[in-house]
């Protein structure tokens, strides 16, 4: 059964938000369900949550892009740049404006905020699990992301909804769009883990494709932490051959790349063909010039990353790097589960996969 829908765009998600209102009014012959909102800040620094329209009995869907690195706000004269935390903060505000006047609310966050921090080790905070707990505790029905670094968190709200969604199908489009030259079988092409934490990944694209995989796993240094994580000695390669093969290096993030470049390298070095490195977050957060580099030594020939998260200009200018639209994906998630239909035949797109690898080898093979 339809419900009213409503959208909130936080200013950090908005030009993502606002496509994605666009597709779904197009498809229901409708005005604009986006819901007006700000989170202006006082000169303290300190700000709150205003809406500008109703939401009444509203099915509410709100849009947070936690990493866009790109959003400012002035604090004592001085101009501060939106952390991941100031983020997950304006969400709450908006949450808290909502008042519990919705019927139901859905947190759209396509990173999860401090899914790194998903576990504990030693005496530490366990934010990611803070975080869901909160946003139970403050009215949230369900949370929809991407490709969450370790989906075990939604054990965390057992009577809550937490949907990681993967991208897998989009990559596989973009991918057999872009080269019909691709032998898929596992004399020609190998997924590839770049550490022991993607190999879920690796195992279920692979598994569609009908080829093999390959693995490297992380020697850390577990003396010291530098930038909040053990420093990585080396990787180590675990697989076959990839002589003459295309590679896809598969991940969920790129931060500052050095792992991915890393394992490039290696196999390049070991002969491999062509070097495509999917990843659904490209946080870039060391700038280009170390990927501009191994470009240019032929180090990898592609990079595929997603526009869940805020794309900074001088990535979407560079010659080797592919744009994964998601923007129908989320409004397709919105549209389904606003009319109730089944959420499933979205995000686990296995059999569209392996019809669509299926199609490219009979058209191109």
């Amino acid at each position: 059964m339809d419900r009213k829908l409503g959208i909130i765009t936080l200013e950090s998600a908005r030009k993502l938000g606002t496509r994605v209102d666009s597709i779904i009014s197009k498809w229901r012959h409708s005005g604009s369900f986006l819901i007006p909102s700000e989170c202006p800040r006082f000169s303290s620094g300190e700000g709150k949550g205003i809406l500008k329209e109703s939401i009444r009995d509203l099915d509410l869907y709100i849009l947070v892009d936690v990493c866009n690195s790109s959003l400012t706000y002035k604090m004592d004269g001085q101009m501060n740049r939106m952390s991941p935390d100031d983020h997950y903060q304006d969400l709450k505000r908006i949450i808290a404006a909502c008042n519990g006047k919705a019927e139901r609310l859905t947190v759209i966050m396509p990173f999860l905020y401090e899914g790194r921090q998903h576990r504990k080790t030693t005496r530490e905070s366990l934010d990611c699990a803070v975080m869901l707990r909160e946003l139970e505790e403050m009215g949230v029905h369900s949370i929809i992301t991407f490709d969450a670094h370790d989906p075990r968190m939604q054990n965390v709200t057992p009577l809550r909804s937490l949907e990681s969604v993967s991208p897998a199908l989009q990559f596989t489009q973009v991918l057999l769009a872009e080269y019909e030259d691709l032998r898929i079988d596992s004399e020609h092409l190998m997924f590839i883990a770049p550490d022991e934490g993607a190999t879920q990944r690796v195992v279920f694209m692979a598994t569609l494709f009908g080829v093999n995989i390959g693995m490297f796993y992380k020697r850390r240094d577990y003396s010291r932490i530098v930038d909040g994580t053990n420093p990585i000695i080396a990787h180590d390669f675990c697989g076959g051959s990839v002589e003459g093969m295309d590679c896809i290096v598969i991940d969920d993030m790129i931060s500052s790349g050095g792992s991915m470049i890393d394992v490039a390298s290696q196999l390049r070095d070991r002969g491999a063909r062509r070097i495509f490195l999917f990843s659904t977050f490209g946080l870039f957060t060391n700038g280009m010039a170390k990927f501009d580099a191994a470009y240019e030594k032929g180090v990898f020939d592609r990079i595929f990353t997603t526009n869940l998260v805020y794309q900074k200009p001088e990535l979407l200018e560079r010659p080797y790097y592919q744009t994964v639209n998601m923007e129908r994906y989320i409004a397709a998630i919105i549209d389904t589960v606003n009319t109730g239909g089944k959420l499933s035949t979205l995000i686990k797109p296995a059999n569209r996969i392996r019809q669509a690898v299926e199609d490219y080898k009979k058209f191109y093979q």
